[in-house]
């Protein structure tokens, strides 16, 4: 038999080229142009000419699928008191961690803000291990006692409730790096509403001082809470806010730009020291659960987004422009995706809390075997373990 033929076509997008080459049903690989980016401090930046394959595109799409339910679903759970506290959803924001974790490594770092399921998903969290800590359960992925904005796994750093001090942190994390000499980055990611942070301008300060492999992202998705980043910032200009650090503007609904910009910025830290990128991109929900997401933007805003920006569909027109699946090839990973999710809702809902005693427990490293821990109620004095 005769090897099957490895075919590389260039693939134009209709809103910038308004023709699209048909590939046949061998293709295995094509190229495709992303928006230009925008440049600060840096003379060339990151291809717009992108490479895909198959294996690739099926797997970002499905991993963009499987964190739209798991935060569908997570609202749904919200909604009927099974969630309680503070939820954030990334909903119309997956190609960002889609596409950033396709361009670096488990070794890698990553840190972000309090809207953080999906970063955590795409991370190595199962789908079971973010819904059961959403639900407060003893099998979540840090045993129910970190909830929406506190999830971590191995190099993942958390989601992080404080507004913008999860970026000094960041700093911190590739300066552990640097100084254990590992060829590793950390990604440390905010949103727009924390861009006029103080400590994030100290951050940038100090990482370009000791070149610190770090990426700093801002995630613009235009609003922070109820006021847009117009309200907000006399420069909206996020890419640029580091002033003597380069930045790069990345389409943030395309995860192939992303995943570019991503590769783009690790090799330039790695050698250079820190970068700025912002992903221009949106939130489908209100800022939190308890934000209907509609006294400050239209109904009509949020649709056209929905309609012409939306990262999965994107996605899956490439996939189907390039001969790389069918409309029934995608229809049978929608299926699978609904039904991983739900399964691990209906899991999720029924696993068991953490006893009462574990209250006390991972309070401190190694403690001492004699050693107490005192409640709220001077009367409680209870035994701690690490």
């Amino acid at each position: 038999m005769l090897p099957a033929v490895r075919q590389r076509i260039l693939i134009f997008p209709k809103s910038l080229f308004g023709s699209i080459y048909q590939a046949n049903n061998y293709a295995t690989e094509a190229t495709f142009k992303t928006q230009p980016y925008k440049l600060h401090m840096l003379e060339n930046g990151p291809s717009t000419e992108v490479t895909m394959t198959r294996d690739e595109g099926l797997q970002y799409y499905r991993q963009m699928q499987v964190i739209r339910r798991m935060e569908t679903v997570a609202g749904n759970l919200y909604k009927a008191k099974a969630i309680r506290g503070f939820c954030h959803l990334y909903s119309g924001q997956e190609a960002i961690c889609t596409g950033m974790e396709a361009a670096i490594t488990k070794e890698d770092a990553v840190i972000t803000a309090y809207r953080a399921h999906g970063w955590t998903y795409i991370r190595g969290v199962s789908v079971h291990g973010v819904l059961a800590e959403l639900t407060g359960r003893a099998s979540g992925c840090t045993q129910g006692k970190g909830g929406s904005m506190h999830m971590y796994t191995k190099n993942f750093y958390g989601g992080n409730g404080i507004v913008g001090a999860q970026v000094p942190l960041g700093a911190g994390i590739a300066f552990a790096l640097k100084y254990q000499k590992k060829n590793n980055v950390c990604l440390a990611l905010y949103g727009d509403g924390a861009a006029n942070q103080g400590q994030l301008f100290e951050a940038f300060n100090m990482s370009q001082l000791w070149k610190l492999p770090v990426i700093y992202i801002c995630e613009n998705n235009g609003y922070g809470m109820g006021t847009s980043a117009e309200r907000a910032a006399a420069s909206t200009t996020y890419y640029k806010r580091g002033d003597y650090i380069p930045g790069i503007w990345v389409d943030g609904m395309d995860v192939l730009a992303v995943r570019e910009a991503t590769r783009f910025a690790k090799d330039y830290v790695l050698k250079h020291g820190p970068i700025l990128m912002e992903t221009a991109t949106y939130r489908y929900s209100g800022h939190s659960m308890s934000d209907p997401g509609t006294s400050y933007r239209t109904r009509e805003e949020i649709e056209s987004v929905r309609g012409k920006r939306d990262p999965i569909f994107n996605l899956k027109e490439k996939l189907l422009s390039s001969g790389f699946s069918t409309e029934q090839d995608l229809k049978n990973i929608d299926s699978d995706v609904r039904k991983e999710v739900d399964e691990a809702a209906e899991k999720a809902k029924s696993d068991p809390e953490l006893p009462l005693e574990e209250l006390y427990n991972h309070i401190i490293v190694d403690p001492p075997s004699d050693m107490r821990v005192r409640g709220c109620d001077v009367t409680i004095s209870a035994p701690t373990k690490g």
